[in-house]
């Protein structure tokens, strides 16, 4: 196959990501060199495929019939066109891209660079890329297309132009926290997306607000699930008796009538996992003691996160590492401190959430049904929370992603971020780290609006 500069493969891709995600750190595959082999980059198809139905919660989304037009069902990585890098994770690299035919069409590719990883992160890696195949809900991502190419795996998600929950949090005014009815809202969403993930019997072990991207129009969607892990749920349905207060004809509340309720839950009790994994401010206790836990740690990081929106950071954040998880492990309760605007319903969930005991956690019993039934969430009708608009909240620009992706070279924040992705190249010599592929390199193109990936042979000359 002959390429030339016209067919050079490009990405498009922007980061959402913070110091408490992202090691910061360089090391030797810090910058972008992909080394693929030629004839598998055409070769390799999703193993993803669209759907031959519409999913339902994604009736509009136009994503999945422009993979369709674009590739006749058989997905490519030369199908797609990169524009910016976005940051780099755990286990890989992120970017934004989209299809060559279909610029609106926006896209997350997750690359991860299999050879540099350890056994036990690979692992990681498969147990990512199959929960992913396993989702279909508004709140999560959805994965179009898994792509193997040479040493490496792409996935291929949602992107989220909005930025994560924690950068947002730093946009408030002194770091203070969301209002009140902004935290509700998110962490509303966030519990529908853990009772989902529970419900298939996935504890995700990994909730915080990086973790929490904002789509376009201000809903939330969990990412990065290579830390979870898998366990037997069984769903039943419970009928209760609960005490709901009624009117009478002329608008006063009267004794509360007694109604049987029956409702749905699939809580995995039964998970349990002796790995110590996440992020040290929000590690729940039997975690850090590494005598087992199971589905209380997600409920553990449900509690720390609403006080982390709520009061800007964690309540056991110490001066290093080890205080943290000295302050997790103590015997000591969390209390939370008087703050405008924090009502005592939201404190009060707080403290049940972070009850150092799971057996006596709300939540670890039967799930997102108790923790739904909270004053806190009085009000809503979780059937229809998807109809609920998000709070307007200083940061959040409700925006839709436009089909113009070529950047502007007389913006000065634009040619600062080109600068800074200097470190892909080196006085434009293509950087080269594998002489048994035919390498792509990372450098912009003739008229400066991309850095592009420029196929060379072993020797550094272009590809004939």
């Amino acid at each position: 196959m002959s390429m030339d500069d016209d067919t050079d493969l490009e990405f498009s891709f922007t980061s959402t990501t913070t110091d408490r995600t992202f090691t910061t750190s360089s090391s030797a595959r810090s910058s972008l060199t992909l080394s693929f082999n030629e004839s598998l980059l055409l070769s390799t198809t999703a193993l993803a495929p669209a759907p031959a139905t519409t999913l339902h919660h994604r009736k509009w989304d136009p994503h999945w019939s422009a993979i369709m037009a674009a590739t006749h069902g058989n997905l490519h990585l030369s199908h797609l066109k990169l524009v910016r890098h976005l940051g780099t994770g755990n286990l890989g690299r992120v970017f934004l891209c989209h299809l060559r035919d279909c610029n609106s069409a926006t896209f997350a590719l997750k690359v991860i660079d299999k050879d540099s990883l350890t056994p036990k992160k690979l692992s990681h890696v498969q147990m990512e890329a199959e929960i992913l195949s396993m989702l279909v809900h508004p709140y999560l991502p959805t994965l179009y297309a898994r792509l193997d190419v040479s040493h490496y795996t792409c996935l291929l998600i949602d992107y989220c132009p909005n930025g994560d929950l924690h950068a947002l949090l730093r946009k408030q005014p002194s770091n203070r926290g969301l209002p009140l009815h902004a935290v509700r809202f998110f962490a509303a969403e966030v519990l529908v997306a853990l009772e989902y993930l529970h419900a298939l019997g996935v504890v995700y072990r990994d909730l915080k607000p990086e973790n929490i991207l904002l789509r376009e129009n201000g809903h939330i969607m969990l990412s990065d699930f290579d830390l979870c892990f898998k366990a037997d749920v069984v769903p039943t349905l419970q009928t209760n008796r609960v005490l709901r207060p009624t009117r009478n004809r002329f608008g006063c509340f009267r004794s509360p009538d007694e109604e049987e309720l029956t409702e749905f839950v699939a809580e995995p009790v039964t998970a349990f996992s002796k790995s110590c994994v996440g992020t040290h401010e929000y590690l729940a206790p039997e975690l850090v003691s590494g005598n087992g836990h199971g589905n209380g740690v997600d409920w553990w990081a449900f509690g720390i996160l609403i006080y982390e929106l709520l009061y800007g950071v964690t309540p056991f954040k110490g001066g290093s590492k080890e205080s943290t998880l000295r302050n997790i492990t103590s015997n000591k309760q969390v209390r939370c401190h008087v703050a405008e605007g924090a009502a005592a319903e939201a404190r009060d969930l707080i403290e049940k959430l972070l009850v150092k005991d799971p057996r006596e956690r709300l939540g670890c019993a039967r799930g997102a049904t108790d923790i739904k039934r909270h004053p806190f969430f009085d009000g809503i009708n979780w059937p229809l929370i998807r109809n609920y608009k998000p709070p307007e909240v200083r940061g959040l620009v409700m925006k839709r992603i436009t089909s113009n992706v070529t950047h502007n070279n007389n913006n000065i924040n634009r040619r600062c971020w080109w600068k800074k992705l200097a470190v892909f190249t080196k006085k434009n010599k293509i950087i080269t780290s594998r002489i048994n592929y035919q390498n792509l390199s990372f450098r912009k193109n003739n008229n400066g609006n991309y850095y592009q990936y420029h196929y060379v042979n072993s020797k550094g000359g272009k590809c004939v």
